[in-house]
């Protein structure tokens, strides 16, 4: 591949280090020039550049590959001027990296060939070393040395979405298999999911450790447990997690999806900063959660493809919905849809720091 452009970012004092960019001190509850802006999934299958570079090339590889991760990373960077890049990865990247046969199917999402379901399977599953996964660390190097003043956001999955995904056997709509575990044996639930836990931590610590400027723990599957469920199953390995990379210096994000009455337990469980998704205002989020973090959200990606003028009047809102909270990061409520136009996504960039400048 060629080699990368120079990065442009929206005006801002920052020509401070990432460590003090507007993204990082709102996530510090800090004095901001203005309301940082990223996009889950923003690298990704909205951009042409992207679906160009991946041609021909498995997901799972795409992950593996220094030169197409910076590339991947920088490429929203570039387009939208957003405040913040987030590590092109998937979260089953350190599945695989610790032998668990899986692919990414496209239109499916991971599919495990041997679900993980009684003591013995779990026996399969070992600890994540960094020497697993040097071409994190080497991605992670290259895309701050590009990317400068613009912090890099590294990510993992959080131990229950993975654990999921290992019992179901790939995405499932009603997670009975892994529901019945949980119940039906306690014991091995805790211990899978505290095996998880360490190997989500290790591999967001792989991230820190190399450069990353924050870290985020990604709960695709939490929001279809009941309160008492999470909170007995499921927020001790988050915290774990979360707890692995504390020492780091850098802000946790916690994110889930329909995880609007987990908000106080997900910032309990060592937050930083809360994601929002869009089923629930950042107004009522704030009050759920009393003030005790900054948050992060949450503008429903489906509006995207709305008129202008009603995008517009509902990113306006969120940006003063935001100004009430200790520290607020825009962001969608959940993943940049794959058809939305990038033209609309930049204009929302614009449109954020526009309304929002100090």
């Amino acid at each position: 591949m060629g080699g990368c452009r120079a990065v442009t970012t929206s005006p801002s004092p920052a020509a401070a280090p990432a460590s003090d960019s507007a993204l990082v001190r709102a996530a510090r509850g800090l004095p901001v020039p203005h309301t940082p802006v990223w996009f889950m999934r923003q690298a990704g299958r909205s951009l042409p550049e992207y679906r160009k570079v991946r041609e021909g090339v498995g997901m799972l590889e795409s992950c593996r590959r220094p030169d197409l991760v910076t590339e991947i990373t920088l490429q929203p960077v570039r387009r939208h001027g957003v405040d913040a890049a987030i590590f092109f990865s998937d979260i089953v990247v350190p599945l695989a990296a610790v032998g668990i046969d899986l692919d990414i199917v496209a239109g499916v999402g991971p599919v495990v060939a041997e679900p993980v379901r009684t003591r013995a399977d779990l026996e399969r599953l070992r600890d994540l070393v960094p020497e697993d996964v040097p071409d994190i660390t080497e991605s992670v190097r290259m895309l701050t040395a590009e990317l400068g003043a613009t912090p890099l956001i590294g990510f993992a999955g959080a131990p229950f979405t993975l654990a999921s995904y290992l019992v179901e056997g790939g995405p499932s709509k009603n997670h009975e298999h892994t529901k019945a575990l949980m119940h039906g044996d306690p014991e091995l639930w805790h211990d899978l999911c505290a095996r998880l836990a360490r190997i989500s931590g290790a591999f967001l610590r792989v991230q820190g450790e190399a450069g990353a400027s924050a870290l985020q723990l990604f709960d695709s599957w939490a929001g279809f447990l009941s309160r008492a469920d999470y909170e007995q199953f499921v927020a001790p390995h988050s915290a774990a997690a979360l707890a692995s990379v504390a020492d780091l210096g850098v802000p946790r994000i916690h994110f889930g999806v329909g995880t609007g009455e987990l908000l106080t337990l997900m910032g309990e469980a060592g937050a930083d900063v809360v994601g929002v998704d869009y089923r629930v205002s950042l107004t009522d989020a704030l009050e759920r959660t009393r003030g005790r973090w900054p948050l992060q959200g949450n503008l429903d990606p489906a509006l995207l493809f709305a008129p202008w003028e009603a995008l517009e009047r509902r990113v306006v809102e969120i940006v003063e919905e935001g100004r009430a909270a200790p520290g607020h990061v825009f962001n969608l409520g959940h993943g940049v849809l794959p058809h939305t136009d990038p033209d609309v996504l930049t204009r929302v960039v614009e449109l954020v720091h526009e309304v929002s400048a100090r």
